[in-house]
């Protein structure tokens, strides 16, 4: 193998339009270099690289279009990944990229590479959950949760950390690379601008390392994975914690990793023609069911203050909830039962307010997945050609091997593509080269309009099998 050179730098990309910053948002690039071919690895703290969030869709060919310019780079070789936290960069961060590259690439020497992986299985969870309707729900902020006796089951989660090790010849760490999947949106308490999780878990391994290491993080197969404990309502929601046991696990993993000198470079990108999806039925079964949910609503006599009081008082003392003890005794005693009409009186119209809360919530989720299908929609009849054009790629650094795709990767795929490569060491890059919303998988598409992963996607079932396909080609040609 031909010696492999690497030089990484980072700039820091945080935006003021969201007011103060709870933490810095980087952009950090990784070069890697032998006698045969050059590549770029870019992490970037943002939402999606273009469609969605302040990164622009002339962002990606911006960048690729002056690496070829300045540096010879070929744009298929400049892979750029979103982490997919939800902070705000600056309006120039096209060209804070550019100033990465460029320094990454000044800063090119030998190095030593090895590979390996670590476990984390304390800071995430499945988002999905199996209901007893034979439907799935998600757990969203943006709505609420059924009700627990409703769910009976839920989705896996991959708690292992994919990394990459680079040392310069001194045997000092000179950029890791790791891969985890796991939506960063837990936020922080001052509730600022935050690159959340993985940009505190990369904090903490470039402290630790020291000596100007560089973590770069690509995000893995998140799309239907939450930080733990994401609905709680009991603590802040404070993303350094889960970032910061991310980045411990991950410097565990990356001390045992040995390296050793050489590398080969190989990468294969190809243009994937996805089916888009028929979405009027989803659209309109939804529309019957949000009629059907209306039509369900009844009157009551409570509202929010009478509820309230009548709950805690039936919840304290469900035995005699409108008076003392005494009381109910005296009216049994004349033969008279007032105080225990009332009390089956409140408690019928409890029963109803219940269900129009719960209608309620059903509503609301009813109506968040709608507007998500209706935009879709209107997406998939723009393209006018029944078919989504993605760029997968495959990247293999001596035994590390990537495959990268543009949209949110439910794990279950992640999974399959693992076990299913001839590759000892196999991770999954979402998010990463541009941005088609949700990728989810074929059963979980069977569910449209009950979860956002399946609502917020232009996709057809038959998109996972394709995909899927596509990867194990690349991967046994890398």
């Amino acid at each position: 193998m031909s010696e492999l050179w690497a030089g990484a730098a980072k700039v820091d990309v945080t935006g003021t339009a969201s007011g103060a910053a709870n933490d810095r948002l980087y952009v950090r690039a990784l070069a890697l270099k032998n006698s045969a071919t050059a590549v770029v690895i870019v992490s970037l703290d943002a939402v999606a690289i273009g469609e969605i969030g302040p990164v622009a869709d002339h962002y990606l060919p911006g960048v690729r279009s002056r690496l070829q310019k300045e540096l010879g780079i070929a744009p298929t070789h400049v892979l750029v990944s979103a982490s997919h936290c939800h902070g705000i960069v600056c309006d120039d961060v096209e060209e804070r990229t550019i100033q990465a590259i460029r320094e990454a690439w000044r800063n090119l020497e030998p190095v030593h590479v090895g590979v390996g992986a670590g476990h984390e299985d304390r800071i995430q969870e499945n988002r999905r959950f199996r209901l007893r309707n034979g439907r799935e729900a998600d757990a969203r902020r943006a709505y609420a949760l059924p009700p627990d006796d409703e769910v009976i089951g839920v989705g896996p989660i991959d708690p292992q950390i994919g990394i990459l090790r680079l040392d310069r010849a001194t045997g000092q760490t000179l950029a890791v690379v790791y891969n985890f999947a796991c939506h960063p949106i837990q936020g922080v308490p001052s509730e600022g601008n935050t690159a959340d999780l993985t940009g505190f878990a990369s904090a903490a391994i470039e402290r630790s390392l020291g000596e100007g290491a560089i973590a770069l993080f690509l995000q893995g197969c998140a799309g239907d994975v939450n930080p733990a404990l994401y609905k709680g309502v009991d603590a802040p929601k404070n993303a350094e914690v889960l970032g910061s046991l991310l980045g411990l696990s991950t410097l565990a993993a990356i001390r045992q990793i040995r390296t050793r000198p050489g590398g080969s470079i190989e990468l294969i990108s190809e243009m994937v023609e996805l089916p888009t999806a028929d979405l009027s039925p989803h659209i309109e079964a939804l529309r019957a069911e949000q009629l059907r949910l209306l039509g369900s609503l009844e009157g009551t006599n409570l509202n929010l203050r009478t509820f309230v009081y009548l709950m805690t008082k039936h919840r304290l003392f469900p035995d005699f909830p409108s008076y003392y003890s005494y009381g109910y005794l005296h009216e049994e005693q004349i033969g008279r039962e007032h105080l225990r009409s009332l009390d089956a009186e409140n408690r019928r119209e409890m029963e109803k307010y219940l269900r129009n809360v719960h209608v309620m919530e059903q509503l609301t989720r009813v109506q968040t997945n709608l507007a998500l299908l209706e935009k879709h929609r209107g997406r998939i009849a723009a393209l006018k050609k029944g078919s989504i054009s993605v760029e997968v790629a495959g990247l293999r650094v001596g035994e590390w091997v990537l495959i990268t795709f543009p949209g949110e990767l439910s794990v279950q795929i992640g999974l399959n593509i693992k076990r299913a490569s001839p590759h000892r060491y196999t991770f999954v890059s979402g998010c990463t080269n541009g941005y088609i919303y949700y990728a989810p998988t074929a059963d979980q598409l069977a569910n449209r309009g009950g979860a956002q992963e399946d609502s917020d996607c232009v996709l057809a079932p038959e998109w996972q099998s394709l995909f899927e396909g596509k990867a194990a080609e690349i991967l046994s040609r890398l």
